[in-house]
């Protein structure tokens, strides 16, 4: 079980080792944006979006990484007193009722958007604009696909806890 936990966690390490770089990168050309609109009065709109893209990027393909790292907001009002078979037991149905629901509904609904998409190439709303609206679109089913990649491992993780606490305690 330690070999697939790792595979699919492997999946989401990889790619928070290349978006975490997008945050260095949003900092550095919206520094050259706020130098060239305010010192040379220059402005792109192109060089907008790319802040608004690489942004959008980095959060949504870090959703998988914030899972695996536990980083995700959580209300514990009751949960941090429950032993850790119960909250195994808790996270099991969560990702199973709710989460992995949750993350299909969402590639269901924003599928054909994503499909259209791609299929006219959207581009901008403003003239000058990035002309690939389609990749930002395509962002929603990547996240999804990589949140349910993450549950999935916190899935067989959160199992073997609850089984190898029953075994242990007899």
């Amino acid at each position: 079980m330690d070999k697939v936990i790792i595979g699919l966690e492997a999946v989401n390490r990889a790619v928070m080792a290349f978006v975490r770089w997008l945050a260095v990168l949003i900092v550095a050309v919206q520094f050259i944006i706020v130098l060239g609109r305010y010192v040379f009065g220059v402005n792109s709109i192109a060089a907008q979006e790319s802040v608004l893209y690489m942004h959008a990027t980095l959060f949504m393909l870090a959703g998988g990484y914030t899972l695996l790292i536990d980083g995700h907001v959580r209300v514990d009002v009751f949960y941090a007193k429950f032993s850790p078979r119960i909250r195994a037991a808790i996270n099991i149905l969560g990702h199973l009722f709710l989460l992995m629901p949750s993350m299909l509904a969402l590639i269901y609904w924003s599928w054909p958007s994503v499909a259209n998409s791609w299929a006219i190439l959207e581009g901008p709303i403003a003239v000058g604009g990035i002309k690939a609206v389609f990749l930002m679109k395509s962002l929603i089913p990547a996240f999804c696909c990589l949140i349910m990649l993450q549950s999935l491992a916190c899935l067989v993780r959160h199992v073997r806890e609850l089984t190898k606490g029953s075994i242990e305690n007899g």
